[in-house]
């Protein structure tokens, strides 16, 4: 599991994250949600050592991070960025292969090309293995940079709104495929995700942690956190949810002017 205590992070004058406590379960899917600027993204560079953090201690699978090597740390934790500018000449294979570069410093060995192999078989790029990133769809590239982190063969897998450029078929085949990898066996990844659309969370999540203004707001199962009331009180809009083969799903619709200001029993009735 990752242990967060007494996590505070500030940029400039400006708090970020506020009296952080959280532990994230080893195995399934954790998924991150809250409104834009709530401190997901900051959240997951933290963990990941990405940004330096000043404030709170940080444990990996019951090691502290501070004793864990750069190498050791990329061996047990890749994270996939919204930042993933390449260069555009790399083939989709040598993209990849960037992410055993903490296994074998640029000299690929068999089982580096393998493990490649595998990736680009995991996420339905073997026949696009030669061409150049460049060339790829938005979504195709996308999938290309979690084949890379895949490729990494971490225990934990960090990925910020890897659904981005992804339509609905792609985005679910995504999904579908990170969690048959965190199920129970050998090859079983802890996937931590900052996702934006609540469905995808509500749908594929074992775990749900909200956040906003920096802060915890509820962490549990989907179907605790999910609530049309707690959502709407999260992302201050009206929400409502309903129930679908156990799960919860989230319904987005047009607001009546002036409803999010009414008072909370009118907007109980909405939710």
């Amino acid at each position: 599991m990752i242990e967060i205590t007494g996590l505070n992070h500030v940029i400039g004058d400006m708090p970020i994250l506020r009296d952080i406590d959280l532990t994230l379960p080893r195995g399934g899917i954790t998924a991150l949600i809250g409104p834009n600027g709530a401190g997901k993204s900051t959240l997951l560079h933290l963990i990941a050592g990405l940004e330096p953090r000043r404030h709170g201690a940080l444990r990996i699978d019951g090691t502290s991070a501070e004793t864990l090597s750069r190498r050791d740390f990329a061996c047990k934790l890749a994270i996939l960025t919204q930042d993933t500018g390449v260069a555009s000449r790399l083939t989709v294979a040598d993209l990849v292969a960037f992410g055993r570069w903490p296994h074998c410093r640029g000299r690929m060995r068999d089982t580096d090309h393998a493990a490649v192999a595998r990736a680009l078989e995991m996420f339905d790029l073997t026949e696009l293995s030669r061409r150049y990133v460049d060339e790829l769809s938005g979504g195709q590239r996308q999938r290309a940079h979690v084949a890379m982190a895949y490729a990494q063969e971490t225990d934990w897998l960090l990925l910020d709104e890897p659904l981005n450029n992804l339509d609905p078929r792609h985005a679910q085949a995504l999904m579908a495929r990170l969690y048959r990898m965190s199920r129970p066996g050998p090859d079983q990844r802890s996937i931590v995700i900052v996702i934006h659309e609540v469905n995808y969370a509500a749908a594929w999540a074992d775990h749900v942690v909200a956040l906003k203004h920096g802060m915890v707001q509820a962490e549990g199962a989907p179907a605790s956190v999910l609530t049309g009331e707690a959502l709407a009180t999260l992302y201050e809009t009206p929400i409502r949810v309903a129930q679908v083969d156990g799960r919860p799903v989230v319904l987005h619709h047009r607001a009546e002017p002036g409803l999010a200001a009414r008072d909370a029993a009118q907007l109980r009735q909405v939710v």
